[in-house]
């Protein structure tokens, strides 16, 4: 009995590890590669959560078709395009001024946007949470694990979230585009001399890690109640996340996102109040021991 519990607890323990995990990733390859910590991640969360209603319920409304909804498919592809190329104009606008300055300011400037970004979703829509009721019918109803029945939305949530962290762990770490990417960071001038756009290539990297915070906001959708805060505490768990992961850790990003998860999930099956600051308790030790983080480079 005790052996089904943990594990039941474990999958929905992964289920949480989903979007730090996708979160985190994000987080780590705009601080990674462009070394800016941005604190407007959980907003942009927030933000293709909201794209993904939005496209569901008012866009019919707005060109006079009720009957029509844009789908939870459609949203999946066009949610973190539109998250992405907001991401790329915070960054054209804004971001590209502070590169010289210690990163303190590019935090507080993206603070700044969140609270932004905050008001106007909370002007618009309320501070109350809205469902989304656009959940594909295929993945309704759940799944009988052995140990547990388990909703097939959730389990589409961690096997897509799975492929979708390893194909950017792929792409970062083991391709052409990759290398450009962190040679570009590390010699720009350098990477210049080869004919390569170096500030266009910033920009599509903090568009593409934006979208992925995005994507994990319109995955969160189906879930959980989709609300202007939904990112304002999820953002502070995150930040631990890529700090134990290792600070710009593609690879550590997404392990420690998936295992805080499992950790956090098991943890409330022996203490349930404990499983709120497990992660915390974590980071520290992490810390103590090894201050870059599992993954990080010491120096």
């Amino acid at each position: 009995m005790l052996l089904k519990l943990i594990l039941a607890q474990g999958m929905l323990g992964l289920n949480n590890g989903v979007f730090y995990a996708m979160l985190s990733l994000g987080l780590a390859i705009i601080f990674g590669l462009l070394n800016v910590v941005n604190f407007a991640h959980g907003a942009l969360y927030m933000a293709g959560a909201f794209v993904a209603l939005i496209l569901y319920s008012y866009v019919g409304a707005w060109i006079g078709l009720e009957q029509l909804h844009i789908n939870f498919w459609v949203a999946l592809v066009l949610a973190p395009v539109i998250v992405g190329c907001f991401g790329m104009l915070i960054e054209r606008l804004l971001l590209r001024h502070l590169y010289k300055f210690d990163p303190i300011y590019s935090l507080l400037l993206t603070f700044g946007v969140t609270l932004v970004l905050q008001g106007l979703f909370i002007n618009t829509f309320g501070a109350s949470g809205t469902p989304y009721p656009g959940q594909p019918e295929q993945l309704r109803g759940v799944v009988n694990l052995g140990f547990m029945m388990f909703p097939k939305y959730r389990l589409f949530a961690i096997v897509f979230s799975v492929l979708v962290c390893l194909a950017v762990w792929f792409v970062i770490e083991r391709t052409r585009i990759g290398a450009m990417l962190r040679a570009g960071t590390e010699n720009p001038e350098l990477v210049k001399a080869f004919g390569i756009n170096v500030p266009l290539m910033v920009t599509l990297t903090f568009g593409f890690g934006t979208g992925l915070a995005g994507l994990a906001g319109v995955l969160a959708a189906p879930i959980y109640s989709v609300s202007p805060l939904m990112g304002a505490d999820l953002i502070i768990i995150i930040f631990a996340v890529v700090v134990i992961g290792g600070m710009g850790s593609i690879m550590g990003a997404v392990v420690a996102g998936f295992g805080l998860g499992l950790i956090e999930g098991i943890t409330k099956v022996f203490y349930a109040p404990a499983a709120n600051t497990v992660i915390f308790f974590l980071m520290v030790v992490v810390l103590l021991v090894r201050p870059a983080g599992l993954f990080g480079r010491q120096s």
